[in-house]
């Protein structure tokens, strides 16, 4: 098995990063409607700060910018390609090319969101617990999809596929584990099914 980050920078080497913007964004459209809905509404008008936690080539990164009353969005990725190929696409974004497990943001934020990332980390606890103590403020919003759950059947497969290490937990695990870092669950859903998809399991939780 492989590390991630070494099958998408290969993966942004060769513009595999756009078909996953494409195919992702119908989820994270979803996931950042609920997200926002949940963030009380005087540091919406104030203006909210936010980290994309494996931003690929920045596309999250630059949807949040574009928001009227988001002041900052950074993204963060251990995969050098991908952050050059965000830098490539935003000049004057914030983009880190750092292991997510040791970074923390240069302030804390109102927001961290994440989309296919969370479930190739070596230890997820130890990480939402460091989001939730050192990336965001007290009653920070936590957001996150993933597309490789128990559930999803169809997505069993993708270690050996792909070649890369992946944990794979059911619904009510992710839920338990988010709990467990101390922060309050408040929506579990599935983004984007369809009759042929599952959907993508994403989690809105308060920290």
């Amino acid at each position: 098995m492989r590390p991630a980050v070494d099958v998408f920078g290969e993966w942004a080497d060769v513009g595999k990063d756009e078909g996953m913007q494409k195919g992702h964004a119908p989820s994270v459209d979803e996931i950042l409607t609920a997200a926002l809905e949940e963030i009380n509404e005087e540091t919406i008008q104030r203006g909210f700060s936010a980290v994309d936690a494996g931003c690929g080539n920045g596309w999250v990164v630059r949807l949040l910018s574009e928001h009227e009353n988001c002041t900052m969005a950074i993204g963060v990725d251990g995969a050098q390609s991908m952050v050059l190929r965000a830098l490539e696409k935003d000049p004057e974004g914030m983009y880190f090319h750092q292991d997510l497990s040791k970074w923390s943001p240069p302030e804390m934020v109102d927001l961290v969101h994440s989309m296919e990332v969370l479930y190739y980390l070596d230890d997820i606890l130890g990480f939402l617990n460091q989001v939730r103590r050192e990336w965001l403020v007290q009653g920070g919003i936590l957001a996150f999809g993933v597309d490789h759950y128990s559930e999803n059947k169809d997505s069993l497969d993708w270690p050996e596929k792909v070649g890369v290490r992946m944990t794979t937990l059911s619904e009510e695990e992710w839920s338990e584990l988010v709990a467990e870092a101390g922060f309050e669950v408040l929506r579990v859903f599935r983004a984007n099914k369809t009759e042929s998809w599952p959907g993508t399991l994403s989690i809105i939780a308060r920290a």
